[in-house]
């Protein structure tokens, strides 16, 4: 038996524009999501688009039960800008009655609500006014968290100012799977820029304001390794390294942008545009606890015929495909969970062991159908080993003194997933979005309940 801490986080993760539906309901205005829907519908699996997601907008009662049938005893979730404040500077009352009222409901059920800020989910008005790339956008954003941190600090002690801030820089100005969809690495590097500024002015008002409970910001760590150890392969690891990792957790947690992303940006004509003071704030805005979401290692090697200046990231490093690799077909991303024992290794060794906890980790698969039995319940055993796996590797960092406080798997019910819509299913509980988005437990449910009850696992237990 692998015992967990006293108070260990058992639960799970999701976001508004995933989960609530209700796109343009009760006072919401549009989103990247919304807009890019209606402009190009084509683009979304089977297109299903944001107001079609699981209706937990209406739902949160049931779902809230359902977390408390499932011994869960948090939850992280976001909070939609859009919805919060429609123009960017009018209360909605609806929407302020809502997270009330969701949030107080599981504070009733026993479950401490973890809230994040920032989703993907940029406003339209703002995304109007070129959304990160502007720095006004610094400034709303501060905004948004001050009322927030308002309307709900007295039943939420936990908050995150950002998930994977990188994403929205990377998917939307390098790859073109998010919101504008363009290819620029410079601007794409201006982009993450002034969200990490945005997520200062965040931590800002938190501690100006003296509010209760803690605050942080959630991370994408996929541990970088190297094909080889030979110079040009080890040299690459290094880029990639410093552009997807370290470029938002020195900052966030050490308080300074590290000198060779600095260099690497300015070697290859990358720098952003600052202001003056900004280094001087990024000092003393550094965070509570880390949220850190891990699905798959990110492997690298050398680049054969590189650009120079480099035009995209694969300038400074190339995939490498190792020919050992597990795989989860359906996403293509490789199974690894010895990684998530070198994060917390990491986190320990490099980042002053601050308070951590595992904010995303799961396994999407397509066509769940296949496994359900004669009582409706999908048999996903594939799921439940990806989670023992992956909390057997995390048991041995706590034991070896990394200060890890909870795991959340994503997600608690099936959600929809951006241009993948329903095409890849991650929850404990299935949705029917063909029956009034049904909620349907599936074998993991039951297997993670008893973890949560022990508070432990048991090797070969499922």
């Amino acid at each position: 038996m692998k015992k967990f801490p006293k108070q260990f986080l058992w639960g799970a993760a999701a976001s508004a524009p995933q989960t609530e539906g209700a796109a343009l309901v009760d006072g919401k205005s549009a989103t990247t999501w919304d807009k890019w829907f209606d402009m190009h519908p084509e683009k979304f699996a089977n297109q299903i688009g944001p107001k079609d997601t699981s209706n937990t907008y209406v739902q949160y009662l049931e779902d809230v039960q359902l977390m408390e049938d499932m011994s869960l005893n948090s939850y992280r979730t976001s909070i939609s800008w859009a919805r919060l404040l429609p123009d960017g500077k009018t209360l909605n009352q609806k929407a302020v009655d809502f997270y009330r009222a969701y949030f107080s409901e599981m504070n009733k059920k026993g479950i401490k609500p973890i809230v994040n800020l920032f989703h993907f989910d940029m406003p339209w008005w703002l995304m109007e006014k070129g959304g990160w790339e502007n720095r006004e956008s610094i400034e709303a954003f501060g905004y948004y968290a001050k009322v927030a941190f308002e309307q709900f600090g007295d039943l939420v002690q936990q908050w995150t100012t950002f998930n994977e801030p990188i994403v929205p820089a990377e998917c939307g100005y390098l790859f073109e799977f998010h919101y504008p969809a363009v290819v620029d690495f410079k601007r794409a590097v201006q982009v993450g820029y002034n969200t990490l500024m945005a997520h200062v002015k965040a931590v800002e008002q938190f501690k100006e304001n003296k509010h209760k409970g803690q605050i942080g910001v959630v991370l994408n760590l996929t541990p970088v390794l190297s094909k080889s150890e030979r110079f040009e392969d080890m040299k690459a690891k290094e880029a990639a390294d410093e552009l997807y990792i370290k470029s938002f957790l020195d900052p966030v947690v050490l308080g300074r942008i590290s000198p060779k992303l600095i260099a690497l940006l300015k070697d290859n004509q990358l720098l952003p545009l600052t202001q003056e003071g900004d280094k001087e704030r990024i000092a003393q805005a550094t965070i509570d606890f880390l949220g850190v979401n891990y699905y798959q290692p990110k492997r690298v090697q050398a680049v054969e015929n590189p650009s120079i200046p480099a035009l995209m990231p694969s300038d400074l490093f190339a995939d490498y495909d190792w020919p050992d690799k597990k795989i989860n077909p359906y996403r293509g991303w490789e199974i690894y969970p010895k990684a998530l024992f070198d994060i917390g290794m990491r986190i320990k060794n490099d980042y002053g062991n601050i308070p951590w906890y595992v904010s995303e980790n799961g396994m999407g698969v397509a066509e769940e159908e296949r496994f359900m039995n004669e009582e409706g319940i999908i048999q996903d055993d594939y799921r439940i080993e990806f989670v023992q796996d992956h909390l057997l590797e995390l048991h041995k960092a706590i034991e070896q003194g990394s200060n890890c406080f909870g795991y959340h798997m994503w997600t608690f019910i099936d959600c929809w997933s951006w241009l993948n819509g329903y095409r890849n299913r991650y929850g404990f509980y299935r949705v029917d979005i063909e029956d009034g988005f049904k909620r349907i437990p599936k074998k993991s449910s039951f297997w993670m309940k008893k973890v949560i009850r022990n508070n432990a696992i048991l090797k070969g237990e499922n």
